[in-house]
């Protein structure tokens, strides 16, 4: 069984999924609100509390056009948007490791550049690789170097793409990869979803284990992070934020404390029903049901001893405490031993 442990959590592939709360930069710069977002975090249920660190300046051109709903975000230029949020500074990202760790939730940040994979190296207890980066092989040959476990975002990519990605993280030191299928859509359409793909993921990479950066809109039920895991992923990131009324690139699509509070509450009710094992068997509470509910031979009519018996002389009825008509055949032509009165269940001892 594969396994990768990711902060405090090992993860294999019949795990309660591992949930990323996506906080990215929903924080708007302002420290405080990041804390809080940790805590609303580890409140909802996430096994982990994940921004993103980078520079507006080395991470897109000033000309790069947008690519998201410009009717729920404005801003035209990726250098403009970015630059709105790119305030926070190596000691900000220790100081919400620090407050991570003290209420208990893994603190992750997703590094954009060389300098971000240095500083969070200390502080995070894995990476996570953004779909965007999946080509980008001096930043995967930087992650690979810390030699920490990752997860790598495949959206809009291709199989050889992937695998690329996988030969660079490995070849430069990383042994433990998670995939993420994800669809690099703002918010995504329930329609383009494709959670199939995890079937695919998890059949073109039987040794790793597959998750799902989601990024629909939440609905009541949650019902695509739930179909996910069902599909095979264990781990599950969703944008995070404390308000989903906010104006903004991340905060339209993203859960809230409640939605993650219900969805954990689905999680544990499914997980009952799942269980814990693939081996078809019967369980304990199913024995008495195997002893009466299942059939014996009965005799049909009254025989005297030393019959043989034919298949007139028996039927098949509950419970099953005799001889089970899976011997049927066996049965038959066999002499009794003593004279069996109808409606008797019939005994191994009945028979010579």
């Amino acid at each position: 069984m594969v396994s990768v442990k990711l902060g405090k959590t090992v993860i294999t592939d019949t795990s309660r999924p591992y949930v990323i709360a996506e906080i990215g930069v929903n924080h708007e710069g302002s420290l405080e609100t990041a804390m809080r977002l940790i805590e609303l975090a580890a409140e909802g249920g996430a096994d982990a509390a994940k921004f993103q660190s980078y520079k507006a300046d080395t991470l897109a051109s000033k000309n790069s056009p947008a690519y998201w709903d410009i009717s729920k975000e404005s801003t035209l230029s990726q250098h403009q948007l970015f630059k709105k949020y790119d305030s926070f500074e190596p000691r900000d990202y220790a100081a919400l490791a620090a407050h991570a760790d003290k209420i208990g939730i893994d603190f992750l940040s997703t590094p954009f550049d060389d300098d971000a994979v240095d500083y969070l190296a200390p502080l995070v207890p894995f990476f996570k690789i953004a779909s965007a980066d999946i080509t980008n092989t001096p930043l995967l040959r930087r992650v690979g170097k810390t030699r920490k476990p990752v997860i790598l975002s495949t959206g809009a990519s291709m199989i050889e793409e992937i695998d690329t990605a996988l030969n660079t993280l490995e070849a430069a030191g990383a042994s433990e990869i998670v995939l993420l299928h994800c669809i690099l859509n703002y918010p995504t359409e329930n329609r383009n979803a494709h959670l199939r793909m995890i079937t695919g993921l998890r059949e073109q990479y039987p040794n790793r284990l597959i998750g799902y950066s989601d990024h629909t809109v939440p609905e009541p039920l949650m019902t695509s992070l739930i179909s996910a895991w069902l599909l095979g992923a264990v781990v599950l990131e969703k944008h995070f934020t404390h308000d989903k009324t906010l104006p903004g690139n991340d905060h339209y699509h993203a859960m809230d404390v409640d939605d993650l509070k219900k969805f954990r509450r689905r999680v544990d009710a499914v997980s009952d029903l799942l269980g814990e094992t693939r081996t078809k068997a019967p369980i304990s509470t199913e024995d008495t049901s195997r002893l009466n509910a299942r059939r014996s031979i009965v005799i049909a009519r009254e025989v005297p001893a030393g019959h043989v018996l034919a298949e007139s002389d028996m039927t098949y009825k509950r419970p099953g405490i005799g001889v089970s008509p899976l011997h049927w055949d066996e049965v038959i032509g066999r002499k009794t031993a003593t004279s069996l009165d109808e409606d008797h269940v019939l005994q191994w001892s009945d028979l010579v």
